[in-house]
């Protein structure tokens, strides 16, 4: 027999996890494991994705591939999905102008203060 090098084992071995890795890797789903994308990306990328759906759901009725009811009911779903994300933006929006006027405010009250105790300073 030969002998085998312990270099030729271990890239056979390398060699024997690279091809499963590759046979494996369709079956799991990396992307839950690599999310890139922060939330408001994805937010938005939803809202598109669903108004899309609901202008192909309303061609799709005008052509009546699509029964009323199934249209309704879908619209409706639809309609709500898109309305609380739209909901959850303004929140979003809303408390980062309050953080914004809060930060303002706290200016403008730290120059009265300032000009207070310049004027207390000269009183005396």
């Amino acid at each position: 027999m030969h002998d085998i090098s312990i270099i030729s084992m271990i890239f056979t071995a390398l060699l024997a996890l690279t091809c499963l890795f590759l046979i494996l890797s369709p079956y799991f789903k990396w992307d839950t494991y690599l999310n890139v994308s922060g939330k408001g990306q994805d937010i938005v990328s939803t809202k598109e994705a669903l108004l899309t759906t609901l202008n192909e759901l309303e061609f799709e009725y005008k052509m009546d591939k699509i029964s009323h009811a199934d249209y309704k009911n879908l619209k409706k779903q639809y309609e709500a999905e898109v309305a609380g994300i739209m909901k959850e933006e303004e929140l979003t929006i809303a408390a980062r102008v309050d953080q914004d006027l809060m930060a303002e405010v706290e200016k403008e009250i730290e120059a009265q203060m300032k000009n207070y105790e310049q004027k207390k300073g000269e009183g005396k």
